[in-house]
């Protein structure tokens, strides 16, 4: 392994050990893999399905964030008070997510509740009721997530940009779906949805804390190991288009009171970038020493936030630049951030930025690895996005390797500025 930051015992091979981990797969397909911290006294189980929002069926927006709602509505031996309790009483919590990609239920509770976990996820994977009634109630819960969006133009602005970003794909649609599509929703196409994506050779479970992987096995086997991969029609992905991508420049006016800045490129999937891109990313953006913070914030005081962010998908990575600003300040904040893209900031990196961003991803790295869940979907996304599970020692050595010519290149696979998108939400009616 390269010795990171020149051998800094900081990153030092005994700080970027995880523990022992160990995978396996059931004889249905499920995958498993473990992370054994024998210093603490819990677990976080996950169980992941390989299915986000970007399988909703077309005019069913929103249909695997739904499902992600639904299934704590009760099954056939617990009903939604039940579900709740059965592992808070424990000391314990229960949580879930879906992204564009996958949904993961979460569970986190003391070593010895381990049954209890395995038996509570699934229980609502394998024997949802999705009561009619209360699925109508979980509709008006989800109605007053979207409204909340909308009343957050930060996060309204994301959704409109991926919406032109990505015209007519799943990529565009917000994970929520629409009021008009989260109303469409049946049971009967909440159950087709689930026979075609909840299967075991789309399900993953991650285990990490005080666990041994031959107890996760056995209990994923007691629990999951009935499942069986139904025939059915294909369920691949359906993939972007990037030759049919347009760059755009918008400008809408809205009831906000600071302009929403949202630039942003997108590129085809290149695994030899994906350090690249992260570095890249720290440097403009990881905390009050990053480049947008000190070129908007700082020294000009143009913006109280602005970052950029980074998106890997299975077939091309977005990259994106957020800032809000006064309306005023709007020309200038974008004309800043145009000139340090085209200019030798990006393209002639200096070493001690980059130095400097690096130090920040290991930190980091070894600082979330204190964090439990963190720790369970890192392992997560490491098999999804690469097929198996990258050590924090394999990725410190990538993130060594990453050379101030890399950046430059980064940059120029995103068609920085060139192929720049942006949106623009100023004050006004």
């Amino acid at each position: 392994m390269v010795s990171p930051s020149g051998g800094n015992a900081a990153y030092s091979e005994e700080r970027l050990s995880t523990g022992l981990v160990e995978s396996g797969t059931l004889s249905n397909g499920l995958r498993i893999v473990s992370n054994l911290v024998p210093y603490v006294h819990s677990v976080t189980l996950g169980l992941w399905i390989d299915a986000g929002s970007r399988e909703d069926p077309e005019g069913l927006e929103g249909m695997a964030h739904f499902i992600e709602h639904a299934l704590f509505k009760g099954t056939q031996k617990r009903d939604y008070v039940e579900i709740a309790r059965c592992i808070e009483e424990t000391g314990g919590y229960i949580d879930a997510w879906t992204t564009k990609e996958q949904t993961c239920l979460c569970i986190r509770c003391l070593r010895e509740h381990l049954h209890l976990a395995f038996d509570l996820l699934a229980d609502l994977c394998c024997n949802p009721l999705f009561p009619p009634g209360e699925i109508d109630k979980e509709k008006e819960v989800v109605l007053e997530e979207i409204a909340s969006v909308n009343d957050t133009p930060e996060e309204l602005v994301f959704e409109d940009f991926d919406r032109r970003t990505f015209p007519a794909h799943p990529l565009g649609t917000p994970i929520l779906g629409t009021e008009e599509s989260v109303e469409r929703l049946t049971v009967e196409e909440i159950r087709n949805f689930m026979r075609r994506y909840y299967t075991p050779s789309k399900m993953l479970v991650t285990a990490v804390g005080n666990i041994d992987h031959a107890e996760v096995t056995s209990l994923a086997d007691s629990f999951l190991g009935h499942l069986k991969n139904e025939p059915q029609e294909d369920s691949s992905r359906r993939l972007f288009d990037l030759s049919t991508y347009k760059p755009f420049n918008v400008t809408l006016k809205k009831s906000v009171f600071q302009s929403q800045i949202l630039l942003g490129a997108i590129c085809p999937r290149d695994d030899r970038r994906f350090w690249g891109l992260m570095a890249l990313n720290a440097m403009l953006s990881s905390g009050m020493s990053s480049i947008l913070n000190l070129e908007l914030r700082e020294k000009r005081g143009l913006v109280y936030q602005a970052y950029s962010s980074v998106s890997f998908y299975d077939e091309l990575t977005a990259f994106n630049i957020y800032a809000g600003t006064d309306k005023g300040k709007t020309a200038k904040t974008l004309d800043t951030i145009g000139k340090l893209l085209s200019g030798n900031t990006m393209k002639e990196p200096d070493p001690a930025e980059l130095a400097a961003a690096k130090s920040k991803m290991l930190g980091s790295m070894i600082l979330g690895m204190e964090k439990m869940t963190r720790r369970m979907s890192n392992i997560a996304q490491d098999v999804f996005y690469f097929g198996r599970y990258v050590s924090p020692a394999e990725k410190a050595g990538m993130i060594e390797e990453v050379t101030i010519a890399e950046i430059a290149m980064t940059v120029d696979s995103l068609g920085l500025p060139d192929r720049l998108s942006t949106l623009v939400y100023k004050p006004g009616r």
